[in-house]
């Protein structure tokens, strides 16, 4: 998969892949204006919107209802790093849904892939190459 990332003004950085654009942007405090979500911002989105998209998946195969369902994703620093540590999603049902499907949730979230490539991430090789 490519995708081409522009810089399409101030703090604004947007990458595009087929039809599609993630806009992204700084908040002021950090030069921007805060038009568009930060870029780790919409990293982070996109572990909780993966691990939606499995429970979506799960609910849907078995005709069970989403409505109440949601996913609430709690990210924690760590200080000694200052890095994020811990990533919390606690996938919230009404009291109607069924109990039995409750860790079967929990295992189809844990199937996402932006969390299986943190768990095993890739290599990176970054270079520049001149182009006219």
């Amino acid at each position: 998969m490519e995708m081409i990332i522009d810089f399409p003004g101030g703090a604004k950085v947007d990458a595009h892949f087929g039809q599609f654009t993630v806009k992204t942007d700084q908040p002021p405090i950090g030069g921007g204006d805060g038009s568009a979500p930060a870029p780790f911002e919409v990293f982070l989105a996109s572990i909780g919107t993966c691990a939606g998209i499995y429970v979506l998946g799960f609910c849907r195969q078995r005709g069970l209802p989403t409505d109440g369902i949601r996913i609430i994703q709690r990210a924690y620093r760590d200080f000694t790093t200052g890095l994020i540590g811990t990533i919390e999603l606690e996938i919230q049902v009404p009291p109607t849904f069924p109990e039995k499907y409750h860790e079967s949730l929990v295992r189809s979230a844990n199937m996402c892939a932006v969390k299986k490539h943190l768990e095993h991430p890739p290599q990176f090789n970054t270079y520049t190459r001149v182009v006219e």
